[in-house]
Parts: C-alpha cells; sequence; structure tokens
C-alpha cells in the first residue's frame, strides 16, 4: 500500500510573522464591495494553499480597508520567480473576475477624511499643485518590503514618503 503525503503551506496570523516577513502589496482602484469580501476571501486562502507545497512556507494575507490585498511570507521561507509568478498569476485572475486593477505601479493612494483615494501619478500631481491635497494628506507606500515597513512606514505623510519628490 502507498501513501500519499501533501505538504501545504501553514497560512498563520498576520501577527505572529516577525517583522522581516516579506510583503506584496496589491492596491485596488475601489474598494472590494461587502458583497465580495467573503467570496475574495476564499479565494485568496484557497491561492495560498495551493501556492507552494512546502512544509517551511509560513504565509499569511491581509484586506486592508477593503482595498489592499497584501500577502506576508515568513523571511525564512524561499520564494522562487516561479512563486512570484504564481501570485501574480492569481491577480491578475482576480483582477479579471473583479474587473478591477490591482497591478498599476503608477497610481498613488491617499486618505482624504476616512476615505481613500486612487489616482494615476499625473492626476496627483495636479491634486497637489491646485492644493488639493498637501503635505500633511496621508498616502500608501505600496512598495515597502516588509511587515515592520507595513506596520511603521505604510501610511504617512507626504513629506515622509518618496512622494515628497513632488512637493
Amino acid at each position: 500500500m502507498v501513501f500519499l503525503l501533501y505538504i501545504f503551506a501553514a497560512m498563520v496570523d498576520f501577527k505572529t510573522l516577525s517583522e522581516e516577513a516579506r510583503i506584496w502589496i496589491y492596491p485596488c482602484n475601489r474598494k472590494f464591495y461587502p458583497q465580495e469580501i467573503e467570496e475574495l476571501k476564499n479565494k485568496i486562502e484557497g491561492f495560498i494553499n495551493d501556492w507552494k507545497e512546502d512544509v517551511d512556507f509560513i504565509v499569511s494575507y491581509q484586506l486592508l480597508y477593503n482595498r489592499f490585498i497584501v500577502f506576508s511570507v515568513e523571511s525564512t521561507t524561499k520564494i522562487t520567480n516561479k512563486d512570484l509568478d504564481k501570485q501574480v498569476a492569481f491577480i491578475l485572475q482576480l483582477q479579471q473576475e473583479y474587473e478591477v486593477e490591482l497591478l498599476d505601479k503608477m497610481n498613488v493612494c491617499f486618505k482624504q477624511g476616512e476615505h481613500i483615494q486612487y489616482k494615476d501619478l499625473k492626476e496627483f500631481k495636479k491634486l497637489l499643485k491646485n492644493k488639493s491635497v498637501n503635505d500633511k494628506t496621508i498616502v500608501f507606500d505600496n512598495l515597502i518590503q516588509t511587515k515592520y515597513d507595513l506596520e511603521n512606514f505604510w501610511e504617512v505623510p507626504i513629506t515622509e514618503s518618496w512622494y515628497n519628490r513632488f512637493l
């Protein structure tokens, strides 16, 4: 008799990851609708469970502000280009299914009151010029790479971000 052993990713609570855990942030051009959230979470969890067959694969995710999909992988986990390709393919699939944009890196996400705005860089520069946003406006730096950075440098005033060059 032959037994096959399948080893799946260990999905953990985000809080348990080390500060060095790697982060990938996918900002959405709109909030996910309340009726989409549960299905979206199920799809993300399904992807994570099938993403990488490795006993040392420790992973988590967050859906922040119902707008940002954040994948987190413990720093001790080896991530290959093939693994990243699978992640991007999954994100492309979500884009198509939900008719949203998740991969556009030439955008700016920022807070306006309690709302989060998503604008292309050119439009954001116009908002700065017209003083619709200012140096105190909170922006999201979606290029950060660690859990520590997410917790400390993701939501910052423009003056503390790489966007400050546009002031």
